[in-house]
């Protein structure tokens, strides 16, 4: 197999709304990897180095969501755009159906466009983030590290919110500092996180979830329809794994796999683990 670089795997789609870049990688059955959120995020950095494993099997699609400083902009919370860039996507790649995974904010977003479009996913896999916090204080406190981080971005901050991220400070490097710092402090990356996670973005959310009639995504699990995989880091400090019960409970025929040892991360920290066990869940046979 040629060596999956970011240049080898760079693709481009223009779409009526801009132009979604993304990386591709592998034959077989679409695979679409979406990613989460944060200083510096993309899609490449958060599934670089899962793309060996997984291009044996699926023709993996890295999306760059718009609003993280890859794809074009658009208007709008990046969160909220994000499953129409994904029905974007896959029009333009003229693909009816694939198997999604997503980390933490893509894994919302995923299941976002599966309960709108249920037949359009066929497995789901989830990483962190999905569901709500039922006996740990929330926000957590990676969140909220990341708030502090959107309103004053200091190296400093951002090195504090990479460490609330991993259960093993080892893979917080300089290298990996420097990496996120550059697009963290972009001006177009950091008005996006801050209509994301700034105290005054949280504030106005506050404010408009508690006057609005429509339920919150996480109320409406038990209609989706796709198999679904729940991968958690035990030890998660974003997104505390007493959040994954309401999803485990509410999905139908969920599975829930919890990692030890392991932060937010869960693709990168318990990288070996981590892709046997999806491996095995999205090559599983069919059963009623």
């Amino acid at each position: 197999m040629a060596e999956l670089s970011y240049e080898s795997t760079s693709r481009e789609l223009a779409t009526d709304q801009g132009v979604l870049r993304y990386h591709e990688a592998g034959d077989g059955p679409p695979l679409l990897m979406l990613h989460g959120s944060g200083p510096g995020v993309t899609g490449w950095r958060n599934y670089r180095g899962n793309l060996a494993a997984f291009s044996r099997h699926f023709r993996c699609l890295v999306l760059e969501l718009p609003g993280f400083g890859v794809s074009d902009p658009v208007e709008g919370h990046p969160m909220v755009t994000a499953p129409a860039a994904v029905a974007r996507f896959l029009d333009g790649l003229g693909l009816r159906q694939v198997d999604v995974i997503g980390n933490s904010m893509g894994g919302i977003v995923g299941t976002r466009f599966a309960l709108d479009d249920p037949e359009r996913v066929r497995r789901l896999v989830t990483i962190g983030g999905i569901g709500r916090n039922l006996y740990s204080p929330g926000p957590g406190e990676g969140i909220r590290l990341l708030t502090e981080f959107t309103d004053n971005p200091t190296r400093e901050g951002l090195v504090r919110w990479l460490h609330s991220m991993v259960y093993d400070p080892a893979l917080v490097t300089e290298e990996l500092i420097a990496e996120r710092w550059r697009l963290a402090t972009d001006p177009q990356a950091l008005e996006n996180a801050r209509a994301m996670y700034g105290s005054a973005a949280f504030a106005a959310r506050a404010g408009a979830a508690a006057a609005s009639d429509e339920a919150p995504y996480w109320a409406m699990l038990h209609k989706l329809r796709a198999r679904t995989l729940i991968t958690w880091g035990r030890d998660d400090r974003v997104s505390p794994l007493d959040m994954s019960i309401l999803p485990m409970r509410t999905i139908p025929r969920a599975e829930l796999h919890t990692f030890p040892d392991c932060g937010h991360w869960v693709m990168i920290e318990q990288k070996a683990a981590w892709e046997s066990a999806v491996l095995a869940f999205l090559t599983r046979e069919e059963t009623a």
